[in-house]
């Protein structure tokens, strides 16, 4: 059975308590997800119903993760469940909570200002921009943003770090990145600034129909 105050799992192998870093992912996707559109909603539609509901599960996870035990948080348990066939990928569980305890800061914050207050600011809005970038950092990419701030807050070493970047060691040749690799993501983006430029005017204006159909959305409006 599960203890159910703690900060990761003993295993074999690892000196100190580890979590399973793909779980962890796929949790962020979803959190990620769920922010992403209730956000929308606000900013399109001026809609702030699912957003007070998102702030609410986020605080909630956030606690249990930090407060009682990792393996106890929803997000945590759907995305082990997701990820189930998958190998375990071992990282620090220190760092990770540090982590999420700034999530959670950052999330009772959101929480106290929309939900008990029913009151926004732009403190509110930047507050969800850093969870937003927080999430996306996490899932694109496998970097623990607020782990970066381990190390400021305490001395022992962060250990077990997503793809050993915790770790002193020679970058190997397939993650290094050559001139010619920078000449073509440059030229790319300057390619499309030149596309932007000739074809400004169609870009703007919406598609007629190629076979003379007529356009769908204005027989529509006629109606």
């Amino acid at each position: 059975m599960r203890k159910l105050a703690g900060i990761g799992e003993d295993v074999e192998g690892y000196s100190v308590p580890v979590l399973n870093e793909r779980e962890i992912r796929a949790a962020a996707g979803m959190l990620l997800m769920a922010m992403l559109l209730s956000y929308a909603l606000v900013i399109f539609k001026g809609n702030f119903v699912l957003i007070k509901y998102v702030i609410t599960i986020f605080l909630v996870d956030m606690t249990i993760r930090v407060c009682v035990n990792p393996a106890y948080s929803p997000s945590l348990v759907i995305g082990r469940w997701i990820v189930r066939n998958q190998s375990p990928e071992y990282v620090g569980a220190r760092q990770k909570r540090f982590a999420w305890t700034i999530g959670m800061a950052l999330s009772a914050l959101m929480f106290a200002s929309l939900v008990v207050a029913n009151a926004t600011s732009p403190i509110t809005g930047i507050t969800c921009l850093i969870c937003l970038a927080f999430l996306f950092f996490e899932t694109a990419f496998g970097i623990c943003l607020g782990c970066k701030f381990y190390p400021l807050f305490f001395k022992d070493e962060a250990r077990y770090c997503p793809g050993e970047a915790c770790e002193a060691k020679t970058r190997m040749a397939i993650t290094k990145t050559s001139k010619a690799q920078l000449f073509v993501v440059l030229g790319s983006f300057a390619f499309i600034f030149f596309v932007a430029f000739l074809f400004n005017g169609s870009l703007s204006e919406e598609p007629h129909a190629l076979f003379g159909m007529g356009n769908y959305s204005n027989s529509e409006s006629t109606r």
